[in-house]
């Protein structure tokens, strides 16, 4: 830990992460401390009965908790410290109190702190959803107040207003904020209990034809949006990768014809590696940093943002056609809509009809093995990866007529009895 001057916003703001966490204080106790993710909280460290405490200042980092509103944290937390109060036990004392009778407000905000931040890398979805959908209704009413019928009420607002799909997802995100409340003896019921989908939900399995495929790519070179945005897209396609790890490509991932996503990036939570053809080369381009950098800086694009710019650039009645002159205009893609996944799910499609395996088709889109399998095979894929994402690329710039005559030579499924055990 080291000593640095006076704090300032400026000074705040020069810290940049680095591999370990640091910290840097002002003095008399007042700290910040530098996480590797990039965040900047701020910390009162003092000693009370011989034990060193470290009190962490406001509920949230900088610049969230600005550093006025720090430092009058610190200035007050000093003051209870030299009349032999402890700030840290004082701060535990009044959150039990306010724990045995929580609002819908503190509900959400301790399942976001200590469950959804810890265990969901989509965190930020079910924060922006319990904000939007439920805090408006429910946020000071007591969360041991609400009831089964709270909640089929809330869910038919949401299908009512035209958000069907919503209305399910808010259910999910509202039973497991209810779940971790009885777990941690917080509530003794749910009121979720009993409580069904207001909607039945089809799952999606659209696969693009050789001719939608044709005119998405080309239809991206003049639709309206970024170029990064449309080279992500065209990514996703040309490697049949997630579009969230694709979004969050980043040139250290990248070593020669191999592009590794690391384990706190893949959904699975398991590391994989990508074998990157000419064509995902020429994609990603020579940029250093975030490859699809957002329009801020310094962090990939939003997978919001990515699935919005798809729907506002398709040429469909109820997925952002606003006239006539829009689908006609040639800057829109007139075409049934499709979403960045589908683009995931067709590149997969198009290898197993090239000939490839289950097995190496999944082992490209990362899929987790299942069973004995996943105990006993240990093979890592990276050859049939290879060719299954060459030969796939091959297809691909014949769909598109940019290889004319461009031969495709499909990989044989081998018959279960010709397979090596």
């Amino acid at each position: 830990m080291e000593k640095g001057r006076i704090f300032t916003d400026k000074l705040i703001k020069s810290l940049k992460p680095a591999e370990k966490e640091y910290w840097r204080r002002e003095g008399q106790g007042f700290c910040v401390r530098v996480y590797p993710s990039g965040e900047k909280a701020w910390y009162f460290i003092y000693t009370t009965e011989g034990r060193k405490r470290f009190m962490r200042l406001g509920g949230g980092s900088y610049p969230d908790v600005s550093l006025a509103d720090a430092r009058s944290l610190f200035d007050a937390a000093r003051v209870k410290v030299k009349h032999g109060v402890d700030p840290m036990e004082e701060q535990h004392v009044a959150e039990q109190a306010r724990r045995k009778a929580p609002t819908v407000v503190d509900l959400v905000e301790e399942y976001i702190k200590k469950h959804a931040m810890a265990n969901k890398k989509s965190w930020k979805e079910d924060k922006r959803s319990l904000e939007k959908d439920v805090l408006p209704l429910w946020g000071n009413r007591k969360a041991a107040d609400i009831k089964k019928r709270d909640v089929v009420l809330l869910l038919e607002g949401i299908v009512e207003r035209g958000s069907p799909i919503q209305a399910n997802n808010t259910l999910e995100k509202i039973r497991r904020m209810f779940n971790f409340a009885v777990e941690r003896d917080i509530l003794e019921h749910t009121p979720c209990y009993g409580v069904k989908k207001p909607t039945r939900q089809e799952y999606k399995d659209r696969v693009l034809t050789d001719q939608e495929i044709a005119t998405v790519w080309h239809g991206l070179d003049t639709a309206s949006m970024t170029d990064e945005m449309r080279r992500a897209l065209k990514l996703i396609l040309a490697t049949g990768q997630r579009p969230g790890e694709v979004i969050g490509l980043h040139t250290k991932e990248i070593n020669g014809d191999w592009w590794t996503i690391p384990t706190d990036r893949a959904k699975n939570g398991r590391t994989h590696r990508v074998y990157l053809t000419a064509l995902a080369k020429e994609l990603i381009g020579d940029k250093e940093g975030f490859i699809f950098e957002s329009p801020k800086g310094g962090k990939p694009m939003d997978s919001n943002a990515v699935a919005y710019s798809v729907r506002r650039n398709l040429a469909k009645v109820g997925t952002g056609l606003k006239t006539d002159e829009d689908a006609s205009s040639g800057r829109k893609m007139t075409m049934e809509s499709w979403t960045p996944h589908d683009l995931r799910r067709t590149a997969a499609t198009n290898m197993s009809a090239l000939g490839f395996t289950d097995e190496v088709v999944d082992a490209v889109l990362n899929h987790v093995k299942k069973g004995v399998i996943a105990i006993y095979n240990r093979h890592g894929y990276d050859k049939e990866k290879q060719q299954a994402l060459e030969a796939w690329e091959r297809r691909l710039e014949s769909i598109l007529g940019g290889s004319k005559g461009a031969k495709v030579i499909p990989m044989l499924r081998k018959h279960r009895s010709e397979q090596k055990a």
